[in-house]
Formats: structure tokens, sequence, C-alpha cells
């Protein structure tokens, strides 16, 4: 509920001020028909800063429920607050000029039934709800949870400048005991969020968790870069789940979706997410899944989005841009991505399908069926990567449409560098260190198509554009690159079942395309633009001539 919706569905009642006995939250027995306002300053908030409102608060809200729904409205004021609960039928309205303050006393956040009582997602809540059905909370007010309050600095070691790629600047700080996530609504059905403004979150800012058909529409979030773990949006395990025009400016993820039940049972189906029109700002991941993923993913969107840091250090920075990320036994299938705008961020796209946790069959999870389209990034520093682990492949992934600029040049010695597998390991962008490619690195991929992919390279790049280590059933079509020295601009390694076809050669490249290793075959390169390569193809490491097939090329 909007501003809008309150004055229209109020009428008159709002203009006669706080005098009208509805604003003064009548009685339900002699409240009109109609709109049902509940004041909280009529239940005995102040409002002025220093005296602890949440009962009050509270109280407002119980009445409304009590009545059979309406607005607990809070005027503008400044509301010190505890844990406050909300319930089916009421939406909690902020109006302009209010803030709802979170108290930096623990004592005043009453502890509720959930997870465990510590970690990044604890039993204090700002504002809660639990089951609750038609409950909303709206105004262009604001609510403030005092973060910095329950941060200290770490005593870490400052990294030195070289490894800024690798650093987060949250790292500088640890929290204390805190109330994580700020606003926490589970099991909750038709449940909307519109337009407040959400700030210093101490720890995770907004959960929805197992929620049926959910809008949050409008919302800013402004977390301080500094503050450990303070996520924008974790969406874990709803359903029909709408976000939307929301502006999030945090220290660690923007947007993240999980699949995990700490409430108990089996986690649900993270299914049917529309995600777009969002503006992007942190120094961890833009859109990621992850990493609780024990559970699936189903059907998501995430479309005309911006992704971007102004021009801050790099441990300031966006890690990835988009994370999809599988490596607790779930699965993830049927996600497109499309029309995203990244400007500075670390690694654009980061793909992974790891063994964290394992299915009791002892198999990881699943990730298959993920379209990504128009994306257009520049300041790029990290390499792009899609990796599974062996015998258990990233599968069926289309890039269509995507540029990378890059602002840093590899060295000639990240080219031949071996990447470990790490199967085990805590998913990031950074976790394999320097890639061999400058543009896109794949590893255990199963259907993988590159389309009109353009790779911007920094001066003085020692690296190939594209590598891929045993990679099957992959189609490369209109690929751009740049000439990296001695290196060819496409590597294959044990690759089967490869069609390069519609790309050219940058001018003064060395090779276009080198196969190695003696699993590689059924690779043919068609009617590409090959002039501005010194060579073709080349083939190394145990590949056999017969691997390659050229034909209909210009240059060849």
């Amino acid at each position: 509920m909007d501003r809008r919706d309150l004055l229209t569905l109020a009428g008159g009642v709002l203009a006669g001020g706080a005098a009208h006995p509805l604003l003064r939250a009548a009685p339900p027995e002699q409240a009109k028909p109609g709109l049902r306002v509940f004041d909280a300053r009529a239940f005995g908030a102040a409002g002025n800063g220093t005296a602890l409102d949440s009962p009050a608060i509270n109280a407002a809200i119980d009445a409304c429920h009590a009545a059979g729904g309406g607005v607990a409205y809070v005027p503008p004021g400044v509301y010190r607050s505890g844990t406050v609960v909300l319930k089916s039928n009421v939406t909690l309205y902020l109006e302009a000029g209010a803030t709802l303050l979170g108290s930096k006393d623990l004592a005043d956040y009453t502890p509720q039934p959930g997870p465990p009582g510590r970690g990044d997602a604890n039993q204090k809540h700002l504002i809660f709800a639990r089951d609750a059905e038609n409950a909303g909370l709206a105004g262009p007010g604001r609510i403030d949870g005092q973060g910095p309050a329950f941060w200290v600095p770490s005593g870490r070691k400052t990294p030195p400048p070289e490894d800024a790629w690798r650093d987060v600047a949250t790292y500088d700080w640890k929290p204390t005991d805190r109330a994580s996530p700020l606003l926490e609504f589970v099991g909750c059905r038709h449940l909307r969020i519109e337009d407040v403004r959400i700030e210093n979150a101490s720890g995770w800012t907004l959960r929805p968790i197992n929620c049926d058909n959910v809008v949050i529409r409008g919302i800013g979030i402004k977390n301080p870069v500094i503050g450990p773990n303070t996520d924008g949006i974790d969406a874990t395990g709803c359903t029909n789940l709408f976000i939307s025009n929301c502006h999030i400016d945090t220290g660690d993820d923007a947007i993240c979706l999980k699949s995990e039940n700490p409430y108990g049972g089996e986690p649900r189906i993270s299914r049917n997410i529309v995600i777009d029109n969002c503006v992007l700002t942190c120094c961890c991941n833009g859109l990621k899944f992850g990493t609780a993923t024990r559970g699936g993913f189903e059907n998501v969107t995430f479309s005309n989005c911006v992704i971007a840091n102004d021009d801050v250090p790099l441990n300031a920075r966006v890690i990835s841009g988009i994370a999809l990320e599988m490596v607790d036994g779930g699965w993830m299938e049927g996600v497109v991505i499309s029309n995203v705008r990244m400007q500075r961020v670390r690694t654009p796209i980061f793909i992974r399908r790891g063994a964290r946790r394992l299915r009791p069959d002892g198999t990881p999870g699943t990730l298959r069926g993920v379209m990504i389209e128009n994306v257009h990034a520049t300041g790029a520093i990290l390499t792009n990567s899609i990796t599974g682990v062996p015998g258990f492949d990233v599968e069926d992934v289309t890039l269509r449409g995507i540029r990378v600029d890059s602002q840093e040049a590899g060295r000639e010695e990240w080219a031949g560098r071996p990447i470990l597998e790490v199967e085990r390991a805590y998913p990031e962008a950074r976790m394999f260190g320097r890639l061999p490619a400058y543009g896109f690195y794949c590893r255990h991929v199963n259907g993988l198509r590159l389309e009109d992919v353009v790779m911007g390279a920094a001066a003085g790049e020692q690296r190939p554009a594209v590598v891929c280590d045993d990679v099957k059933r992959i189609e490369i079509l209109g690929l751009r690159g740049a000439a990296a020295g001695p290196q060819p601009v496409i590597r294959l390694i044990d690759t089967q079942q490869a069609w390069i076809h519609g790309c050219a050669a940058p001018e003064g490249a060395a090779v276009f395309l080198q196969v190695e290793g003696a699993k590689s075959a059924d690779v043919a390169l068609s009617y590409c633009d090959l002039r501005g390569a010194s060579r073709a193809v080349t083939t190394a490491g145990g590949a056999p001539e017969r691997a390659v097939t050229a034909a209909q090329n210009l240059g060849a």
C-alpha cells in the first residue's frame, strides 16, 4: 500500500488529522465502515527517539488485527523500537517523516522461535511475522537498524595492494551479537513490502522465507559497504515472488536466493521468481543463488537491472554481478537473465556446480538450463567462469549478446598455471585465483553455447579470450576477442563436439584456435574470418590433428 492508496481509501479521514476517531484508533465497535487506521500514538508511542515505542506499535497492530484488519499507522517522528510483530490483515504504514529506529539494546528484541540464537540469521528481529496472511509493510518512512553499533574492528592485517582484487572491505569489521535478519517474514502468504527505506541493518536486512505470493516493490536498502553480512534481500524457499523497482546498496550480497529451512523440515523450492528494474550495489554479489542450496530453484527471471559501483577501491566493488552457485546437493533449472548493465564489477558472470555437501547417494546437485543474454559489463577485473566438478558437469548454458571489457591485463604465466578443482570449497568467483583466460574459463560443462560474445581486453593482455577444459557439445558463434601476444584466441583442452563458426580473428593474433589433449575430438571450425591470425589452428598436448576439421573459412 503506497501513500496514494492510503489517502484514497481514507477519503476525508486523514484530511481531518489525528483528531478523527479512526486515527485515534477507536474500539472496533465504534469504528466506522471502511478503512480502519490505528495510530501508534494513540497506544502510547512517543516518537521522540528515546522512549521505547515498540510496545505501543505492537498494541496498535494487535488492535488492528482484532478488528479484522486495517492499517497500523506510524506518523512522523522517531520511534525507538525493539521487536515488532506483524499479523494477518494488517499493514504497518510508516508515514513520510517517520523513522522506526532499531534499539541498540539487544534486550529490546524479543527472541522468536526459529534458527539458532546466534549466527548470520538468528532469533532477534526488528520486524517479524510468521504464518501471517495479507500482511504488509508500506509507506515513505524509514527503518534504521543502527547497524554500526553492533560491529567492532576485526584487527586483521591489511593485505598488500597486489591482493586488492581478492580483498573485501567488510573484512575490517566483525559483528557482535545483533538482530539478523532485521526484517524476517516466515511462512507468510500474500505479503507486500512497498516503498519503505531500510538503512543500517546490523546483519541481513530482509528475508522472506517459505512465503507464497510476495511483492517487494520500490524499496530502498542502504547499508554501509563495510557492514559484515549485511545482505539486502535473502529470499529463501519462496514461491511466486516479485521484486521490482528497488535500489539496494549494501556490504554483502544485494539479492540472494537460497533454498534451506532453518525452521525445520525439508527445504522448499524457490520457484516462480521475477526480479526486474532494480539497481544493485555492494562489495559481494549482485544477484546470487546460494550458498545455501539444499533444495531447488526453478523458473527464475532477472531482467532490466543495473549492477554497478562508483569508482571505489577494488575491495569495495562487487565480486560477481551474476553468481549462480549449486554446491549443497540441490538443483537449479530454468533461469533466464537478460538486459543487465554492469560497471566496475570484478567478475560479471560466475556459474559454479560444486560438491560442498553431497546428496545421500554421494553425488553433488545439478545445475542446468541457464540462459543469460544482453549483458554489457565494463571495468571487469576477474575472469568469467562456468565450472563443474569431475564427472558432474554444468549442463545446458547459453550466453548470448555478452560484452565484457576488462580493465586489467593478465600475465602470460597465468595462461599456463594449473587450476585446482577445490570441489568442496566455498563458492566465489575468486576461488580459483587468476585464471588462464581473460574472457571465459569453462571446465566440466556439457552443452554450452556462446553466441555474439565480445571480449575487450586491456592493453598488454597475455591470455586467451576463451579457455575450455573438459567441455562437451560447445558452440561458439560470432565471438570477437583481442590478440593476446603468443596465446591463441580460443584454447580447447580435452573438448569434444565443438563447433566454432561465424567468428573473426583479431588483427595480430598469433593463433586463432589451439586444440589440446588426447581426448579432444570432433572440433569443427567453419565460416570464420581468420585473416587477422598468423595461424588458423594448432594442436598440442597430445591432441590428434584429425580432432579438428576446418572448412569454408576466410584466410585459412
